[in-house]
């Protein structure tokens, strides 16, 4: 198992409590962005940096994926894609999305998108709160509990990169 994050839009407080979940379990991290993103000396964390453009770091995670990796974002697409190759995907606020409800996130946010698109005015996310760091430590540290078996074993199987 492996760590992806979709880092652009990532905020600093999960990244790290990512890093100090991936020295404690010694999983790897990769960090995915377009435009350079600081992280602390770790054989476990690495950080790829890819061209500007809607969609190029979603499409490059996608791309090195497996099945049973996990990916950090808050984008539904990337999140149903990560989905249809069987791995997992938590959202910066803690909300783990599973087969089970990514079609109507999917859903609800096309149909927000195209309100939007006819000019009504949706609104945002709520601002990030110290709450949402909270929650999503506690999903990850679930997430982390529940794979830490196979997280090992397939580790040893994984083909370096």
């Amino acid at each position: 198992m492996k760590i992806w994050v979709d880092a652009d839009a990532c905020p600093v407080v999960i990244k790290e409590v990512l890093f100090k979940a991936v020295q404690r379990v010694q999983v790897p991290l990769t960090l995915v962005a377009n435009r350079p993103v600081p992280i602390p000396p770790s054989s476990w964390i690495t950080f790829v940096q890819v061209a500007a453009g809607l969609d190029v770091a979603d499409n490059e995670i996608v791309t090195r994926l497996v099945a049973g990796d996990l990916v950090i974002t808050a984008d539904i697409p990337l999140a149903a894609e990560v989905i249809a190759k069987g791995a997992h995907a938590i959202t910066p606020r803690g909300e783990l999305y599973s087969a089970d409800n990514i079609r109507e996130r999917l859903s609800m946010r096309n149909f927000m998108d195209n309100l939007r698109v006819g000019g009504i005015e949706t609104g945002g996310p709520p601002p990030f709160a110290a709450g949402d760091k909270q929650t999503f430590a506690n999903q990850l540290d679930r997430f982390l509990t529940r794979h830490i078996g196979n997280i090992k074993k397939n580790q040893a199987a994984r083909p370096k990169e």
